[in-house]
């Protein structure tokens, strides 16, 4: 089974699969134009497939002949793997100069998940050709909703990780970077890689009045602004420093001219961490500061903290079998194991922390750009290289494939 040569003789079609979708980039839940293009390209392929109800979701089951690794759970039933790539867009301008720009004003395939759907398309293709020798199931899992929008929640609960009539035994997905990493390689750590993110959403309610006269009123913007900076001091103070964590606002609105004092201040922050009970601490610490700091004032203040995103753990082993997959297809020196993870957040983490599994980073700077200067993921001028299609496509099949006949014969 050559995986490399199938996906080779792919990579046009691939690149044509990409740009068709980076030309017209769709946000959110509902990806009508994406799932349309997305079930073209599945199409004649000897899988089952649905579609969501809730989003526009596609998920497809392919069926392994069994092969000679084949082998059964106690009930009778072959074992299974879980690929995952999602679909959406973000709403952001295109500056990059390519010839397959976005024709959407105000939204960009920025993050790079055109590639991760071509590539598991191809991965779908490559795999139903070799169906016979397969030794489990393949779930295909095309999931929108990524950038915000809790996609694989919504897929989860419409039962995606059991799509095959059974759990999946594993899962993976891959995330192509615009930086990072050089081209090709295949990047990432076992145990924690991506945080866990939260967003806190501040309303501090004062009593408005003329700018001339503050000791009438009740200013919420000086309480607002010492609940920010407050905010970022208590959390060197209640979070040890070898345990990292980071409150970042990014959102702050108060008043409509200079010299009226407003009724309320707004702010929103985003809050990652990687550990459990700091995450809990950091929950804590957040309401406790902006209560207090509104008392000093003589202003209330209403805290809501979101826990969003849980964080993204990958299993030891299936990361370690995932490096040894790669460095196999594509050479010795392909993986590269994180020092630590990164402050970024994935909805792929609800699907790690029910499945065993591994995310994975692999480098697609564009031609000419230098790995430590390039724009990065979500950047107007973020650009990645069609030329990792094809290994994508083939490192997605080598995983299933592979993982299914070590589950087989275990």
């Amino acid at each position: 089974m050559d995986l490399l040569a199938d996906a080779s003789a792919l990579a046009d079609d691939l690149a044509d699969l990409r740009h068709r979708l980076h030309r017209r980039p769709e946000l959110g839940l509902q990806l009508p134009g994406t799932q349309a293009t997305v079930l073209e390209a599945l199409a004649g392929l000897p899988l089952e497939v649905t579609t969501g109800t809730t989003s526009t979701s596609v998920t497809a089951v392919l069926r392994g002949g069994g092969g000679p690794d084949g082998g059964t759970d106690a009930a009778g039933r072959p074992p299974v793997v879980l690929l995952r790539g999602d679909m959406d867009a973000l709403p952001v301008h295109e500056e990059a100069d390519v010839p397959f720009r976005s024709e959407v004003d105000g939204h960009m395939h920025a993050c790079g998940h055109d590639l991760h759907t071509a590539m598991l398309v191809g991965a779908a293709r490559i795999l139903s050709r070799h169906r016979a020798d397969l030794a489990g199931d393949v779930v295909l899992m095309f999931q929108p909703g990524e950038e915000g929008y809790d996609g694989a929640g919504h897929m989860i609960a419409e039962g995606v990780l059991d799509a095959a009539g059974r759990r999946a035994d594993a899962a993976f997905a891959l995330h192509v970077m615009s930086n990072l990493t050089p081209r090709g390689t295949v990047v990432g750590r076992g145990g924690p890689i991506m945080a866990a993110s939260d967003g806190l959403f501040v309303t501090v309610r004062g009593r408005g009045g003329h700018g001339s006269s503050p000791h009438v009123a009740a200013d919420p913007v000086p309480a607002a602004c010492e609940m920010v900076t407050a905010l970022h001091a208590r959390m060197t103070r209640v979070v040890d420093a070898f345990a990292p964590a980071v409150l970042t606002v990014g959102t702050f609105h108060a008043g409509t001219q200079r010299n009226i004092i407003p009724d309320t201040a707004t702010f929103e922050a985003t809050v990652r961490t990687f550990d459990p009970a700091v995450r809990e601490v950091v929950r804590q610490m957040c309401e406790e500061v902006c209560t207090g700091v509104a008392l000093a004032h003589g202003v209330t203040a209403e805290v809501r903290y979101a826990q969003e995103y849980p964080v993204t753990v990958n299993d030891v082993a299936e990361a370690e079998f995932a490096f040894g997959v790669a460095d196999d297809l594509f050479g010795s020196r392909t993986s590269v194991r994180l020092p630590n993870p990164i402050a970024g957040s994935e909805d792929f983490s609800r699907v790690l922390a029910q499945v065993p599994g591994a995310m994975l980073f692999v480098g697609a700077l564009a031609p000419g750009r230098d790995v430590a200067t390039a724009p990065s993921n979500h950047s107007p001028l973020a650009a990645f290289d069609d030329s990792v299609l094809p290994q994508g496509a083939a490192f997605y099949a080598a995983l299933a494939q592979r993982r299914l006949a070590g589950l087989a014969s275990a």
